[in-house]
């Protein structure tokens, strides 16, 4: 584990300090490499021991079982010609292990069941170095090969060293304890939720609920066989009642993908199972160290809490803040800064010129003007609500953190071509800036001296305020609202039949999917009009990742308040949400004849009908918050260079 306490520390650094500077990164990737290698080291000590020390259960022996029986199929199926039923059969005995495989070992799960032939999606843990590539394999690779009449014996080998790393000694005799189990339980039923009932890894519709089943009723002989063993940690009884009303619930539904009943299944049971296992996290006083916890909070009892986990700090340098005062001190300046144009280079542009908080904290333009109010940008302004959800920011994932990100727009020559000493300056100038400054540096340990840092981490600390107010589907979701039929088809039908659900997860329903540490960017051949099916020019995450799979490749954003946050897409091509379905309805940039040869999006068209339009329609308005209506500062602070009391709340243009 000294591995993940390195990463631990990097990411309280990150918090510590916006500057990142090659020669800390440096150090600290050299403090990982040592923190590697001493582990190891410490491994192969204490091997001997763990193995003796191993005492074989019923829980442990199920998992050895199942793996035994995997390995042997695998084996077994690679010695002749493959065919699509073996490839079903594996899969249902790979899903008996999902349980455990997801959680313990993720990256080797990618050989055995990865989704993409070549993934680069970046990590919480990786932000600070070049994204990786990994080679997807397994099963879903395997099958989409002989559905193009290729050899899939190739995919299906790469899973045999990963099998392997299953069968290590630590493995095992985790499995003698039961300290994982709640935690590997709960990333169980987040991807019940998200992955396991969606088309996310299961390339034919027809197996997803089949599937699903299998899984669910495999799942008692997990949690029998854990009770057995840890007597004292067992599952409760309103726990077993509710899963066993899951698998009545399972047992009587269709395994018609399209007929089955997303939305019970989520709010009726997985959510209420989500949280009497936090409640056992909590009751038996469990901490993790495992990677797969590092976003996740233990208290969140909900799915869908805005609680649920963290990707980016809204605190920035005021990490170490706790008091009241201050904070409210902190937001206050921040909201006078968000609409004041002094962090401009003219004077005249402020942050709420490209995130107006009466739209959404968007424009609703295609492409906001330049600073020199010549030409337009390049890209939309994206709203800023639950940018805070994000791991990577920007719509290329340019920056790690929302505070490079306000620094860069700030300093940026197109957008506010503000200087940062300049900018210090002109602030200090207006006497109700500077006393707020000074008390707050007073009380920002290690932050003493006013800086921008302390500029861009009030105004992220004021504008992330508005990120944690709920929809009215969250409170529906949480019993907190009765249930509309409407929203019910609109949320089943994305979540099934439009394919949606991939690539949005929810809670946040925006490209980071359980354990929520990473964001993902998606290929979708977006044109540059609704009018001109000609391919966007803009290379998106290829400007920051120049490799061919990730060209013309954006994050996947949030689609709450999307009633608020039009036009959509990177370039604002399309106006409405109805332009949007009917893009992805007919496959595409592909289903339109670009030829996009990256495409991540399916090309198939979804054959949704006009009715089946509005009732998406409906659940994604169902997901528009109830943020309270914003009060603009009646006045800006008075400085005292009388050019710049000219000033306009919110800025000219």
């Amino acid at each position: 584990m000294a591995a993940y306490y390195c990463f631990n520390t990097l990411h309280n650094k990150k918090h510590s300090s916006i500057n990142f500077h090659e020669n800390f990164m440096k150090k600290i990737t050299t403090l990982l490499l040592i923190s590697i290698s001493l582990f190891t080291i410490n491994v192969s000590f204490k091997q001997k021991t763990l193995i003796e020390n191993f005492q074989p259960n019923s829980y442990s022996t199920l998992f050895q079982t199942e793996l035994s029986k995997y390995s042997n199929s695998i084996h077994q199926i690679s010695e002749h010609q493959i065919t699509e039923k073996e490839i079903h059969s594996l899969r249902i005995e790979l899903k008996n292990m999902d349980f455990w495989l997801r959680y313990f070992e993720p990256l080797a799960y990618k050989k055995l069941n990865g989704p993409l032939p070549v993934e680069y999606e970046t990590e919480v843990f990786e932000k600070f170095e070049k994204p990786y590539k990994r080679i997807g394999g397994g099963l879903t690779l395997a099958e989409i090969a002989l559905e193009e009449n290729m050899k899939p014996d190739s995919l299906l080998n790469m899973s045999l060293p990963s099998i392997e790393i299953y069968k290590k000694d630590s493995i095992q005799q985790l499995l003698s304890t039961y300290n994982h189990f709640y935690f590997c339980n709960r990333l169980y039923l987040l991807n019940l939720a998200t992955i396991y009932s969606t088309g996310f890894e299961c390339p034919d519709t027809n197996r997803i609920i089949p599937e699903l089943k299998s899984m669910i009723e495999h799942t008692t002989k997990i949690y029998n066989a854990f009770d057995e063993s840890f007597p004292s940690f067992q599952l409760p009884n309103n726990y077993w009642n509710k899963f066993n009303e899951l698998s009545e619930f399972m047992k009587n539904s269709s395994s018609s993908f399209s007929d089955f009943d997303h939305f019970t299944f989520i709010k009726e049971y997985i959510n209420p199972l989500f949280q009497l296992n936090q409640t056992c996290i909590q009751k038996y006083g469990l901490t993790s160290k495992n990677i797969q916890d590092y976003s996740l909070n233990n208290k969140a009892t909900s799915i869908f809490s805005k609680e649920l986990y963290q990707a980016q700090s809204n605190k920035g340098i005021f990490h170490r803040v706790t008091n009241l005062e201050v904070l409210n001190q902190i937001k206050k300046l921040g909201e006078l800064l968000f609409y004041d144009p002094i962090l401009s280079g003219n004077n005249q542009r402020s942050c709420a010129s490209c995130h107006n908080p009466a739209l959404g904290f968007t424009t609703q333009q295609d492409k906001p003007m330049d600073f020199n109010a010549s030409k337009k940008l390049n890209r939309n302004s994206p709203t800023l609500l639950n940018s805070n959800f994000q791991h990577l920011i920007m719509q290329d994932g340019k920056h790690i953190n929302l505070h490079l990100q306000a620094h860069d727009v700030i300093s940026n020559e197109e957008e506010m071509n503000g200087k940062s000493e300049e900018i210090i300056n002109k602030i200090l100038s207006c006497k109700e800036y500077k006393s707020l400054l000074k008390n707050i540096a007073k009380n920002t340990p290690g932050y003493t001296k006013i800086s921008m840092e302390h500029i861009t981490s009030a105004l992220v600390y004021y504008y992330t305020s508005f990120s944690f107010y709920d929809a009215p589907f969250d409170d529906i979701m949480n019993n907190k609202l009765e249930s509309n039929p409407i929203v019910q088809k609109g949320f089943n039908l994305f979540m099934g039949k439009s394919n949606c659900a991939t690539c949005h997860f929810l809670p946040q329903f925006n490209g980071v999917k359980p354990p929520y540490t990473g964001s993902e960017f998606e290929v979708l051949g977006v044109p540059i009009s609704s009018d001109n099916y000609q391919l966007d020019e803009d290379k998106g995450r290829g400007i920051v990742n120049p490799v061919d799979e990730m060209q013309h490749a954006f994050r996947t954003n949030t689609i709450r308040n999307s009633s608020f946050t039009a036009p959509y897409m990177h370039n604002g091509c399309f106006k409405t949400m109805k332009e949007v379905i009917e893009f992805y309805n007919e496959g595409g940039g592909n289903g339109k004849k670009m030829n996009v040869k990256n495409q991540t999006l399916s090309e198939d068209n979804l054959n949704l009908s006009e009715n089946e339009i509005e009732l998406l329609i409906e659940f994604i308005k169902s997901l528009d918050e109830k943020i309270p209506t914003v009060k603009l500062p009646v006045s800006l602070p008075i400085s005292k260079d009388p050019k710049l009391n000219k000033r306009i709340v919110s800025g000219t243009y």
